[in-house]
């Protein structure tokens, strides 16, 4: 598999254990006092960087830090906005077309060198 499809896999991978990690105790630890949900948020962290590690050392092979960071905060919107919607039973609203357009702006600045080569 080519470096940066592996990079974008472990990364995808590694953001549904930090959305998780980050988010989850919200629905299911809210009655919990915070530092509970701060030590099982750590735990489900460590996974994260299981897989976060490697994908930035591979996707360094092929891209720059900054775009693996813009690369990452896209992978972070296409993860969190079903988790929201789903999991969290969030309302759908426009500010996420919005946020993913600015993104893909964001991308299309970063990536410019190898999207117009």
């Amino acid at each position: 598999m080519p470096p940066l499809a592996t990079t974008v896999l472990l990364l995808a991978l590694s953001n549904v254990f930090m959305t998780f990690a980050w988010y989850g105790h919200l629905k299911n630890l809210s009655a919990k006092p915070w530092v509970i949900a701060a030590l099982l948020s750590w735990g489900i962290a460590l996974f994260e960087y299981l897989l976060q590690v490697p994908a930035n050392r591979i996707g360094y092979q092929v891209a720059s830090a900054a775009q693996l960071k813009i690369l990452q905060e896209c992978i972070t919107l296409v993860i969190f906005v079903p988790f929201a919607l789903f999991y969290l039973k969030e309302p759908l609203k426009w500010d996420y077309l919005w946020a993913g357009l600015c993104l893909l702006g964001a991308v299309f600045f970063i990536f410019r060198d190898k999207l117009l080569a």
